[in-house]
């Protein structure tokens, strides 16, 4: 499985149009996306700032997510109205969440270059903390 927390600050003034954006992923992910677990927008307490939380099946689920059409589509924009994006992989508790542990996966050829390249700017590997912790 692949979880994750996106930490995001948008340009004042571009709050609607980003929440209108969301809207816009949430529902094409939903259904368009068979690895799709959890995909959710929330605002957060400071001005401008959103959360994205995400699970999917593994990190193949994620990556094919991210070049999806419905995502690609509304990237360049996304990228105009923020000025920072940040993924934060995050492992579950075993026992304390239904979810199943963060795992980085290579993707294969046929997911294309772009997969390749958003799996070396944003891998999912495992913390060394978070191993210790696992077992």
């Amino acid at each position: 499985m692949a979880t994750f927390l996106a930490h995001i600050k948008v340009h004042e003034g571009k709050e609607k149009r980003f929440e209108e954006i969301a809207r816009e992923l949430f529902s094409a992910t939903h259904e368009n996306e068979d690895n799709v677990v959890r995909y959710e927008y929330w605002r957060g307490s400071e001005n401008q700032t959103y959360y994205t939380s995400a699970s999917f099946n593994d990190y193949l689920g994620f990556l094919e997510h991210q070049v999806s059409s419905h995502h690609e589509e509304l990237a360049s924009e996304l990228r105009e109205i923020t000025t920072e994006i940040k993924i934060e992989w995050i492992d579950p508790i075993r026992d304390a969440s239904q979810l199943v542990e963060t795992n980085h996966q290579t993707p294969p050829r046929e997911l294309g270059e772009l997969a390749k390249e958003y799996s070396e700017r944003l891998p999912a590997n495992a913390q060394p903390w978070w191993l210790e912790l696992r077992n």
